[in-house]
């Protein structure tokens, strides 16, 4: 991808130092608790007009990185988590959402102390989607390899000016049993999504993209996890089957780092 001069951008370097974020925590604590079918907020005009603006445009399309690709009968879509091949203005903001004061955010939104960024961004970062491309009802995978952490929060902006109800692409929040979605959210540009990562925090986008070709549903995807959880909510045997060794992808992730030492050198 070219490397333009983001000088001539706005630079969110100390974005989450605004108080405005304190303020907007602690208003929407009530809400998370209260939320159905699992705890979870909406927040429009999240960002800074001009910094989501200035962000939207540095969000890399289709033809402007090497995507990962996830295509099978319950995914189809596109996300990059290398910050290495994406420009600065977004490299500096998924690095501003790992933050120090992003973090004090999520953790006064959401009660939950002692929250850790993901510098790997395992399947995280920019992610897009195209016409045809959905996202089956499911719960997220819930431990990190590298962290050796559970996944506890995912945090998601919207990067879509100008959607269209009419091309879907609603975020769904099923109930615990999946007998109904309980709740909708279409993904208006800066617009963000916090919901508790669980065994019963079942949503996707299931249904089927029909914006125009060309046009794509853009969202920054964050995760956050914790070292620890309560013995009530480690219901999947398979936490008790992990272990420290590293997964394949994540072997894969160190090889590759020092793969790209010795192609420098």
């Amino acid at each position: 991808m070219p490397q333009r001069d983001v000088s001539v951008e706005v630079a969110p370097l100390g974005l989450f130092d605004d108080p405005r974020y304190a303020k907007l925590a602690l208003q929407h604590a009530d809400e998370w608790r209260t939320a159905q079918p699992f705890p979870h907020v909406v927040i429009d005009g999240f960002l800074d007009h001009e910094i989501a603006s200035a962000v939207e445009r540095d969000f890399p399309l289709l033809d402007d990185v090497e995507w990962v690709v996830r295509d099978n009968k319950n995914n189809i879509r596109r996300f990059q988590h290398d910050e290495t091949k994406l420009r600065p203005l977004m490299r500096h903001m998924l690095r501003e959402l790992n933050s120090r004061q992003f973090l004090l955010f999520v953790e006064t939104l959401t009660g939950i102390d002692n929250l850790l960024p993901d510098p790997y961004f395992i399947g995280g970062g920019p992610h897009l989607a195209g016409r045809g491309d959905f996202l089956n009802i499911h719960a997220d995978f819930n431990w990190h390899h590298k962290l050796q952490a559970h996944r506890r929060v995912n945090v998601l902006i919207y990067m879509n000016p100008g959607w269209q109800e009419e091309w879907g692409g609603h975020l769904e929040l099923w109930n615990l049993d999946m007998t109904r979605c309980e709740r909708s959210i279409a993904p208006l540009f800066n617009r963000m999504v916090a919901f508790k990562v669980a065994d019963g925090s079942n949503h996707g986008q299931p249904k089927p993209l029909t914006c125009p070709p060309g046009v794509y549903r853009r969202a920054l995807n964050l995760y956050y996890y914790t070292t620890h959880r309560d013995v009530d909510e480690i219901t999947d045997p398979h936490f008790t089957m992990y272990k420290t060794a590293a997964s394949p992808h994540a072997v894969e992730l160190g090889e590759d780092y020092r793969k790209s030492a010795r192609n420098g050198g």
